[in-house]
This record gives structure tokens, C-alpha cells and sequence, in this order.
């Protein structure tokens, strides 16, 4: 009698675990059916309201300023040229933004249907991105000058002048909203090295140089200011002015004179070759 007693104890034990199967899977079923559709993987976390983070396959985030993907490269080349063909000039404002000056400057470019590349420090942009979305929402392009204006930073190692460029233009970028591309990057008192220009270009940004320095910045007569940009004309059409870095009053009351000196002229305002 052993072995009939045997057989029946192993078909109990086949028909038990087959029964466990069944309901394993079925209950596996219904745990798929009715999950959380914004649930992601085990350890991530809930989803956001549109589902895409914390989820198995979520698209990465957006690159700064919105863009799907970085820039081109451009030229590691210091652009001292106009994009535009003919007799142009290309208006370069540095330093900014600066409450009150940058705002001045600004009402004087659409006083004379001016464009501009305002060339500007990320430390500022951080502490000011309204001036820089005003700067922006005129119409005017943007330009990296550095996270805060280290003109010795050509004698700095090049881990540093990687951080000077690529934050600051990261500042710039969240400053001024998504989509809106800096097209150049300045080095600060034109403090380029090859690796940094390199590092600029790598990421859309164009080495931007001067053709007429206007030494605004040390105040030296509204005279002198005008002067130096009526004489400096021949030598290129990058000219450098600031709206940051102290007072500027002598630079609003020289371009109040110069931008309609530059129309009479038969200059076009352009942009500089990115």
C-alpha cells in the first residue's frame, strides 16, 4: 500500500502547486492593470504633471536656454567684423546689466532704431534677469563676458576659464529665458586665451574682439568718448562701450550724440559676425 499512498501524494503536491501559479499570475494581472499610471520605477519617485520624470525611458532634460540640443560650433577665431555687407557699425555694450544704465541706454537704441550685442556679466544676469529679459524682449543679442569680470583670468588655470565661461553662460541663459541663444562670448578686458576661445566656440559662442574702444569706462569726457568713435571708425565697426562698472552718464549723453552722428553717416546698425 506504500507506493499507491506515495502516488497520490505527489499528484496533491503537483495540483497544489499549479493552483498557487494560477492565482500568482492572475493576481500579477490585476496588480499591472489597475497600477498608478503615473507611478515610475521602484526607488525614483512619482511622476511630475506631465508624467515625464521619475519614469523608466523619460527624455533627458533640456540643455540650457531651452534648446533641445547644444549649439554648432562656430569659429574659435576673435570676430572683429560686421555680419552685413556695406557701411555698418556693431554696437557692443559691456557690463551690464546695471539698474538705471542699462534701462537708459536701452530707451536711447529705440530712440534711433539701434541694434546692439550687450556683452554681459552672468554674476549680474544672477542678480538682475529682468534688465536682461528688457534687453532681450528689444531685440538685442547677447554675449557672454564671464561669470564676474576676472581680467587676469587668461593667468588662470584652465579648469577656471572653463567655469568662467560655461556658468556664466548658464546664468545668461536662465536670465533670459528659454530659447534664447548667446551668440558670443568676450573675454574680460580681452583676457582670451586659445583655450578659452575654444571652449566659447565649442558651445555657439563666438570669440567677440573690439575695433574702436571708446574707454568709456574711466569716464574721460563725453568729448573724448565721441571723438575716439568719430576717428576710431576706420579701423572696423565693433564698437565697445559699457553700461555697467560704475556711472555711466558720459556713455548715455555720447551715444545721445553719436547714434544720430552714425545715421547721418550712412552707417546701418548691425550685428557683429557670429
Amino acid at each position: 500500500m506504500a507506493r499507491p499512498t506515495a502516488r497520490r501524494s505527489r499528484h496533491l503536491l503537483i495540483a497544489t502547486a499549479s493552483a498557487l501559479t494560477f492565482f500568482a499570475t492572475i493576481s500579477g494581472c490585476v496588480a499591472m492593470a489597475t497600477e498608478d499610471p503615473g507611478t515610475g520605477t521602484p526607488g525614483t519617485g512619482r511622476g511630475g504633471d506631465d508624467g515625464s520624470k521619475g519614469r523608466a525611458g523619460a527624455s533627458s532634460p533640456a540643455a540650457p536656454g531651452g534648446a533641445s540640443t547644444p549649439p554648432a560650433r562656430v569659429s574659435a577665431e576673435i570676430s572683429h567684423e560686421s555680419e552685413d555687407p556695406g557701411k555698418t557699425v556693431n554696437l557692443t555694450i559691456d557690463d551690464g546689466p546695471e539698474p538705471g544704465w542699462t534701462v537708459k541706454v536701452l530707451d536711447l537704441l529705440e530712440k534711433y532704431d539701434a541694434k546692439a550685442t550687450f556683452c554681459i556679466i552672468g554674476s549680474r544676469a544672477q542678480e538682475y534677469p529682468a534688465l536682461v529679459k528688457k534687453v532681450v524682449a528689444a531685440g538685442h543679442r547677447l554675449c557672454n563676458h564671464s561669470v564676474d569680470h576676472n581680467t587676469a583670468m587668461d593667468k588662470r588655470p584652465e579648469s577656471y576659464q572653463e567655469r568662467q565661461v560655461l556658468d556664466a553662460r548658464t546664468m545668461i541663459e536662465k536670465a533670459a529665458g528659454p530659447g534664447v541663444p548667446v551668440r558670443y562670448y568676450r573675454a574680460p578686458g580681452g583676457a582670451f586665451t586659445p583655450y578659452s576661445r575654444e571652449v566659447a566656440a565649442s558651445h555657439g559662442m563666438r570669440p567677440l574682439g573690439w575695433s574702436v574702444d571708446t574707454h568709456d569706462w574711466r569716464n574721460p569726457g563725453v568729448g573724448h568718448i565721441v571723438d575716439a568713435v568719430k576717428k576710431g571708425m576706420k579701423e572696423g565697426p565693433v564698437v565697445l562701450f559699457h553700461d555697467g562698472g560704475g556711472n555711466r552718464g558720459q556713455t548715455v549723453e555720447a551715444l545721445q550724440q553719436l547714434l544720430p552722428w552714425f545715421k547721418e553717416q550712412g552707417y546701418a546698425f548691425a550685428y557683429p559676425k557670429a
